[in-house]
């Protein structure tokens, strides 16, 4: 693939098919994707954890009891122990990959520090783990129709109830992704 076609930036759609347990009937936004590799953050997939118990964790002291019980979303199968926040652009956090103009991923402990104290990015998403592709591993995926790429959208990524993220993210280029069966999709 070349530059033009790379992925940061969009969603990867699990296909009804896919049926690895790590990744079925899921939404990952792209954060990175190069001749590398790619890296995501599944979406849709809430843990029974709240940012609570991380804040408490970490022994982080918390200012914003709302901040607290927003739940903690499984990002992926790869370092589980480690935390990942999507979230709106904006704010000076130690270790951020601008993804967009508007989005950005943040994985040091300041931004969680802001969050806490209500001071943090007017909208975010927090992980544990991310869901990563070696070197034309996700291009070989997306090709033997695993995956469905699409547009990110704010909308998706942070208002949509989290059960209807995977149809919703299909939804914004048309497709409902129950009426696709194994053949359909990339040619």
């Amino acid at each position: 693939m070349n530059q033009t076609t790379y992925l940061t930036d969009q969603f990867i759609i699990a296909m009804p098919n896919l049926a690895d347990p790590n990744f079925f009937h899921t939404v990952a936004y792209l954060c990175q994707h190069n001749a590398d590799g790619a890296l995501g953050i599944v979406i849709n997939r809430s843990t029974d954890m709240k940012l609570g118990e991380i804040f408490k964790q970490m022994d982080i002291k918390v200012t914003s009891p709302a901040s607290a019980e927003t739940p903690v979303f499984a990002g992926g199968p790869v370092q589980q122990e480690r935390g990942f926040v999507v979230h709106t652009s904006g704010g000076d956090w130690h270790a951020t990959l601008p993804v967009s103009e508007t989005i950005s991923l943040t994985t040091s402990r300041d931004v969680l520090e802001a969050i806490a104290a209500g001071e943090g990015p007017e909208q975010y998403l927090v992980a544990l783990g991310y869901a990563g592709w070696g070197a034309g591993q996700l291009e070989k995926e997306i090709m033997d129709n695993a995956w469905l790429n699409t547009p990110s959208g704010k909308q998706v990524l942070f208002d949509t109830p989290v059960n209807l993220r995977w149809t919703a993210a299909a939804d914004q280029i048309g497709i409902d992704i129950n009426q696709l069966t194994a053949p359909a999709g990339h040619g």
